[in-house]
């Protein structure tokens, strides 16, 4: 791969002094499968890319200071020994970091001729800017362009800028039928701007500049003098014009760091609320600080377990998908319930609920919160009902015990708050060989079915 400067023809040659109002050529790649050209780069990308950047924002200053730049450097192409641009469109006008317009690709069907390149061919969408005299009579029209074919896709381009979209973006028609309706009229087909989009004046200049007559449409030199009176006579300094698109940018880049600071901070306080849910408080406020969290042993908590009476048997009768509709019904009752009781949910595992009092947060009065929680839940289950099996009690089986237990988290994928001891083991024994609260109790030999028959 190399890159050399083509210095075989007058028109290149033109080319190169021209690099001081217009993007610089590097040069040229010539591969046997492929020939480039090499520009510099401009790191804001294409006019067009900036346009449709959602997060940029334009006012009218700034579009004008864009159009302006535009402005001259086609006024001093046309007064250059290129004379003509040929293919301008928003694709091949560039924006530096200094957000100053260039121009690129200039003169490059001239390049092509010389170095016997034959051009690709352009869809319907690549020909939107160009003029229509050159569409309907390709054959004649020269093919390094004109200067009106040039004013003609400034119009386009003035158009694309005012209303921050694509050419012809207000019709609903594809570019093939755009292109179709160009070459052969009536009626004219032309973007479509509201007159609020723009100052009167500059609205005038873009449709002036599509005109269907190539000898109606004004040349740069005048555009340059009319876009003075938009800028209310001011000489636009380019150093002013530099600091005023930085103070620009950089307002628009606090806005959008504003955004992103919230829409971060939003995103935070979810993932604290899901950590929270999963472990403790004091826990995970540690392993946010990244903190180790050691195991911890208390001498005295109260531990909760309880379990549904007939659970297996209900669930026979249930699709699997019911049963998950009755345990998370049941368990986000419960969840609601336990929340004024100062204790804490250790984990569901199939119908079994586990809560504990007195850890992490070591209080006096935790067999009475677990034993007043525990009638609080005894009653919420009476008066629960079945969706699917509206009619059918559902009864707890309970077991509390106190004691010491040690507690710490386990695991670093989906971490748990895990407790062990003697007194949990006892906790579930003593539910596990609790009898039955007083009541129906469903067994295998009385399914729900014939529960609701027998007590209609």
């Amino acid at each position: 791969m190399s890159v050399t400067r083509p210095t075989d023809t007058a028109t290149t040659a033109a080319q190169f002094r021209l690099y001081n109002t217009a993007n610089e050529r590097v040069g040229w790649l010539n591969e046997p499968s492929r020939t480039a050209l090499v520009f510099e780069h401009c790191s804001r990308g294409s006019l067009q890319d900036v346009l449709i950047m959602d997060e940029i924002k334009l006012d009218w200053s700034f579009r004008l200071s864009l159009l302006t730049d535009l402005v001259r450097g086609m006024r001093y192409l046309h007064a250059s020994p290129l004379r003509v641009h040929g293919s301008l469109s928003s694709r091949n006008c560039v924006v530096d970091a200094r957000w100053v317009l260039k121009i690129t690709d200039y003169g490059m069907l001239s390049f092509y001729e010389a170095q016997g390149i034959a051009p690709a061919p352009r869809n319907a969408k690549e020909l939107l800017w160009t003029a229509p005299e050159a569409l309907r009579d390709s054959r004649t029209y020269p093919k390094a362009g004109t200067q009106p074919a040039d004013v003609y896709a400034f119009g386009i381009i003035m158009q694309e800028v005012v209303v921050r979209g694509e050419p012809y973006c207000m019709l609903s028609l594809t570019p093939d039928e755009i292109i179709a309706k160009i070459r052969k009229p009536p009626p004219l087909i032309r973007p479509s701007v509201s007159k609020g989009a723009a100052p009167p004046e500059a609205i005038n200049i873009m449709r002036q500049c599509w005109a269907e007559n190539p000898e109606m449409r004004p040349d740069f030199a005048t555009i340059c003098e009319r876009f003075k009176q938009l800028n209310h006579g001011r000489k636009v300094n380019f150093v002013d014009t530099m600091f005023q698109m930085l103070e620009k940018y950089s307002n628009n880049l606090e806005e959008l760091i504003r955004e992103r600071t919230e829409l971060l901070d939003i995103e935070r306080k979810k993932t604290e609320q899901l950590l929270n849910r999963m472990l403790p408080s004091s826990v995970a406020e540690k392993l946010k600080l990244g903190l180790a969290v050691e195991p911890e042993e208390f001498a005295e908590v109260t531990i909760y377990f309880s379990d549904i009476v007939g659970f297996t048997t209900i669930a026979a009768h249930c699709t699997p998908v019911q049963v998950v509709d009755l345990l998370n019904d049941l368990y986000t009752c419960f969840d609601a319930t336990i929340n004024a009781y100062n204790v804490y949910k250790v984990e569901t595992i199939g119908d079994a609920y586990m809560v504990v009092s007195g850890l992490p947060v070591r209080t006096p009065d935790h067999a009475e919160q677990i034993a007043t929680m525990a009638l609080d839940l005894l009653s919420q289950s009476g008066h629960f009902k079945v969706r699917h099996l509206p009619g059918v009690p559902l009864q707890l089986r309970i077991g509390l015990h106190t004691g010491p237990c040690c507690a710490g988290v386990v695991g670093l994928t989906m971490p748990r708050y895990c407790l062990f001891g003697d007194t949990v083991n006892t906790a579930s024994r003593m539910e596990s060989t609790a009898p039955a609260p007083f009541g129906v109790q469903l067994t295998a030999a009385i399914n729900p079915v014939q529960f609701l028959s027998q007590n209609k």
